[in-house]
């Protein structure tokens, strides 16, 4: 574990800080939520060879790459990890009408409510500590949708790993029974707060990201430009509620985060930084394995990061 004064030092890396920076506003402001693709779509619709129907026997989490990489592209972040998912998962969690001449255009919004019900309905089991089995998704969820089973499910897992920080694990080999869990070891989910009853793990990675690829420490007004980016301003949200009280009192009370006093500030400034618990829990390498696997890409493409969470990993053992 890293000692408490290197955590706030910012990196000497051969990176250009201006261009990671406007690198990271890019991220936090163009993805969306992963529903259906147009070509996933057009694949299980023109193909029998494209459907597959089973589920994958092993259900890959945010910190195990599976597949072909992408080529390495520049050290800056990718382009698309940190996003305003959440506003597409707001309660309404309504999805857009199909023009009724395009046929493919209803499949594909047919497939995307699909999304939203199925991430909704592992929300519950996940709030409820219940397991769930494929016939039971099948039954109760997917329904006539069935030859589009992976599209669905694909998507389904990757919204619950990147707006909610959700893992789906299988029981027991061969099984087809699964549970919910938290991401990147981190054992919060919120759920004990009386702000709305869904898990806020997805947030808090996001957040330890941010504060990792920005240097290890975000200055407060710049760190919540950020989170007015991800639509986190100082209204009510649909995960967080007020989100000044749960990241500024409740994930720095729970110490996932350090809120301090910039040293030798003048005029007095604060910054948020990593806290003890999210060194203990997580790591910077699994935070970067994690943000790199939804944007489909190498950890080693971003070098001085990769570097960093490396040297970390080694100091632990």
């Amino acid at each position: 574990m890293m000692p408490h004064s290197q955590k706030g030092q910012p990196r000497e890396t051969e990176e250009d800080p201006q261009g990671r920076r406007e690198a990271l506003q890019g991220l936090v402001g163009e993805s969306t939520v992963p529903m259906a693709e147009e070509e996933e779509v057009a694949a299980a619709s023109s193909s029998s060879s494209a459907v597959i129907t089973e589920s994958p026997r092993e259900v890959p989490a945010p910190g195990v790459p599976t597949g072909p990489q992408s080529p390495p592209r520049a050290s800056s972040p990718p382009n698309a990890l940190v996003s305003p998912v959440w506003s597409q998962f707001d309660q309404g969690s309504r999805c857009p009408h199909g023009n009724l001449a395009d046929p493919e255009a209803l499949l594909r919004d047919g497939l995307n409510a699909k999304v939203v019900n199925l991430v909704q309905f592992l929300l519950f089991k996940y709030q409820m500590s219940r397991s769930t089995t494929k016939a039971e998704i099948m039954n109760r969820i997917i329904r006539r949708y069935r030859d589009y089973f992976p599209v669905i499910f694909r998507s389904a897992l990757k919204c619950l790993q990147l707006v909610f920080g959700i893992d789906m694990k299988e029981l027991a080999p061969f099984t087809d029974t699964y549970v919910l869990v938290t991401s990147l070891g981190i054992t919060y989910d919120g759920l004990q707060t009386d702000v709305q009853g869904v898990p806020k793990t997805g947030l808090l990675i996001m957040i330890l990201g941010i504060i990792f690829m920005e240097g290890n420490h975000v200055p407060e007004e710049e760190f919540w430009e950020y989170m007015a980016m991800m639509g986190m301003n100082d209204g009510e949200h649909f995960i967080c509620g007020n989100p000044r009280i749960l990241i500024g009192e409740e994930f720095v009370q729970e110490q996932y985060l350090e809120y301090r006093q910039v040293p030798n500030s003048n005029p007095i400034c604060f910054e948020f930084l990593w806290g003890p618990r999210a060194y203990l829990e997580t790591s910077k390498m699994q935070v970067l394995i994690f943000f790199s696997r939804i944007s489909g890409t190498d950890p080693k493409s971003y070098p001085a990061l990769y570097e960093e969470a490396l040297r970390e990993e080694e100091e632990r053992i």
